[in-house]
C-alpha cells in the first residue's frame, strides 16, 4: 500500500480537485437508471421483479415481506437484538429532542396581530436501506426512527432480495416500527416507492442511503417526490494536534475506509510527527482487517491522504473547505477548534468518540450529506419528515395599522385588486 505525507500548501490544482470536488458517479449511470425508474412506473411489479431478477440474482415471490420482519425478530440471537434494541432507544431519545412545537404570539402594538407555526408529519415516507446477504441494521434505525418520532403514520422499507434475506436486517425494521418492508432494492426500489405498484404503495418523501444506482434513481424521482439528499462515497476528516494518538487517528481512518473502495480518508495535522506515525498505523491496521482489499483501495484513491499544515489554523481551513460527512476533532482544545468550523455532517469530539459510535449507537443520525453537501446542508432529522404551515389572525385594528402599508406595496407591483382586498374591509 502505498501511502505518503503530504504538504497541504504544496497541493497542486488536480491534487485539491480530487479532495474537493468528491464524485458521487452518478453521471455514468444516469442514463441506464432512467429507463429502470420509468419501466416500474409503466410496468409495476412486473418491472420490479424482472430487475430484481437481472441485478440481484433473485426470483422474488412476496414483495411485501412486512411478515418476515416479525417473525426475524423472533429468530435472532438475543445479544443482537438486545444491540438493536439499545441502539434503537439511544436514536430515538436524540430525536425526540428534535421534534418542533407549534407556537402563535402576538406581535405589533395596535390591535390583534397574532402570528404563529405548525408543524405536522408527513403522511407516507419510504426508507431505502442497503441490504440483500448483507446486514446494515443500523441504517434502518437511522431511517425509520426518525420518521416515526415526526409522526408519519405510514413509514416503509425497501431493501434488496436475497435468499435468505438478512434476518438481522429485517429485526431491526421491525424494532424501529415500520409499517411496511418491501423486497426490491437498487434504482427499482427508488422508483417503486416513488411512483408505487400493485404491491408498493406510493410515498411522499424517499429518504436514505445507497450505492450510485440508488442516488441516481433519486435524483430522478426529485420533483414527483421529495427526497433527502443526494449523498455519495462515505467520507472522514480527521483533524488532529501533537496531542493526538497515531493509532486513533488511523483506526478512523481505517474504518471509513472499509465502507467502500470509493470512500475518501483524509487526515490533517500540523505535527510532522504524528503524521509519519498515522501512514504507519494505517499501514499496520490496514492489514489486519478483514476488508484489508477495500481498505487499501479507499486509502490509495485521489481524495484520501494524510496531509500535513504549516498550522492548525491551515487545518482548520482545510476543514471548512472540506465540509467533511464526518469530522473528527482530536487536539488539546477540540471545542476552539470546532468554533472555527461551520461545514460538517457529523463532528466527532476528542480521542474517545470514534466515528463507529454515531454509526451505531450514540443516538446521532448516520444519514448524512457528502461530496461537501454540509455547505447546505444538515443530515437525517426529524426536520426532514414534517412540514410546516404559517399561521394568522388580525383584527379590524390590527389590519388598520398595516392597511397603508400593504395598499401601497400591492399598487407598487401593480396588483390593484390586492390593495382593494384591504380596502374592501373598511369600506362603510
Amino acid at each position: 500500500m502505498n501511502i505518503e505525507v503530504r504538504e497541504l500548501a504544496d497541493l497542486g490544482t488536480d491534487a485539491r480537485r480530487a479532495f474537493f470536488e468528491r464524485d458521487a458517479g452518478v453521471g455514468e449511470v444516469r442514463s441506464d437508471v432512467r429507463d429502470i425508474v420509468e419501466r416500474v412506473r409503466r410496468e409495476g411489479d412486473v418491472a420490479v421483479r424482472e430487475f430484481s431478477n437481472e441485478f440481484d440474482g433473485v426470483q422474488v415471490g412476496n414483495i411485501d415481506v412486512t411478515d418476515a420482519a416479525e417473525r426475524a425478530y423472533d429468530e435472532i440471537d438475543d445479544d443482537v437484538r438486545e444491540a438493536i434494541e439499545d441502539a434503537a432507544a439511544n436514536v430515538r431519545e436524540f430525536h425526540e429532542k428534535q421534534v418542533p412545537a407549534d407556537w402563535r404570539e402576538e406581535f405589533g402594538d395596535g390591535g390583534t396581530r397574532e402570528l404563529g407555526r405548525r408543524y405536522r408529519p408527513l403522511d407516507r415516507v419510504g426508507v431505502y436501506a442497503p441490504g440483500g446477504t448483507a446486514a446494515y441494521p443500523s441504517s434502518v434505525l437511522m431511517g425509520v426512527i426518525p420518521a416515526k418520532v415526526a409522526g408519519v403514520e405510514h413509514v416503509a422499507v425497501a431493501t434488496p432480495p436475497a435468499e435468505p434475506m438478512n434476518p438481522v436486517t429485517l429485526a431491526a425494521m421491525h424494532v424501529a416500527g415500520a409499517d411496511a418492508v418491501y423486497s426490491v432494492g437498487g434504482a427499482q426500489g427508488i422508483a417503486a416507492l416513488a411512483y408505487g405498484t400493485e404491491t408498493v404503495k406510493a410515498v411522499q418523501k424517499v429518504v436514505g442511503p445507497g450505492n450510485k444506482w440508488v442516488t441516481a434513481a433519486k435524483a430522478e424521482v426529485r420533483g414527483d417526490v421529495d427526497i433527502d439528499f443526494l449523498a455519495g462515497p462515505s467520507e472522514v476528516l480527521v483533524v488532529a494536534d501533537e496531542t493526538a494518538e497515531a493509532r486513533f487517528v488511523a483506526a478512523d481512518l481505517v474504518a471509513q475506509a472499509e465502507h467502500d473502495p470509493n470512500a475518501s480518508v483524509v487526515a490533517v495535522t500540523d505535527d510532522a510527527d504524528l503524521a509519519a506515525d498515522v501512514v504507519a498505523e494505517v499501514e499496520r491496521q490496514a492489514g489486519e482487517r478483514e476488508r484489508s482489499e477495500t481498505i487499501e483501495a479507499a486509502l490509495e484513491g485521489d481524495a484520501s491522504g494524510v496531509l500535513l499544515a504549516r498550522s492548525m489554523s491551515e487545518a482548520v481551513l482545510f476543514a471548512e473547505e472540506y465540509a467533511a460527512e464526518h469530522l473528527t476533532i482530536q487536539a488539546d482544545d477540540d471545542e476552539a477548534l470546532l468554533d472555527r468550523i461551520d461545514s460538517a455532517g457529523s463532528v466527532f469530539l476528542g480521542p474517545y468518540t470514534p466515528v463507529a459510535a454515531g454509526d451505531y449507537a450514540s443516538g446521532t443520525n448516520h444519514v448524512l450529506p457528502t461530496g461537501g453537501g454540509a455547505k447546505r446542508q444538515g443530515g437525517l432529522s426529524v426536520d426532514h419528515f414534517v412540514r410546516s404551515t404559517t399561521v394568522q389572525r388580525l383584527d379590524r385594528e390590527g389590519l388598520s395599522e398595516l392597511s397603508e402599508t400593504i395598499t401601497t406595496l400591492a399598487e407598487a407591483e401593480g396588483l390593484d385588486a390586492h390593495a382593494q382586498s384591504v380596502r374592501e374591509r373598511f369600506d362603510e
